[in-house]
């Protein structure tokens, strides 16, 4: 529905990493990782919460059930936070490989 069916200029290509059902049901948590810098992040941020009601409505129609939950999205740096401590790992050990060669 992200990626398809909005239509908000400040969405990016983004995709939803995780959904978290609050105990009771009323509302969910769905994590959101975007492909781009911050500023995309934001904007993509921005506009799928003001596209709420209608990603609501939308799984309220297509699930069937009487109760769907309200939702709140979050941006996932996950994946960019792993690259990072991946980089600098690698960084380290390069600096190992080099003072054992001297």
């Amino acid at each position: 529905m992200i990626e398809g069916e909005l239509s908000d200029p400040r969405i990016s290509f983004a995709y939803v990493t995780q959904v978290l059902l609050n105990p009771g049901g009323k509302s969910a948590a769905v994590y959101v990782a975007v492909d781009g810098g911050e500023n995309e992040e934001n904007d993509t941020l921005e506009g799928l919460m003001a596209a709420r009601g209608y990603i609501h409505h939308e799984l309220h129609e297509r699930m069937g059930k009487r109760r769907v939950p309200d939702l709140v999205f979050h941006l996932d740096r996950s994946e960019k936070m792993k690259a990072r401590i991946d980089e600098l790992l690698g960084r380290q050990r390069n600096r190992q490989k080099e003072k054992t060669q001297m």
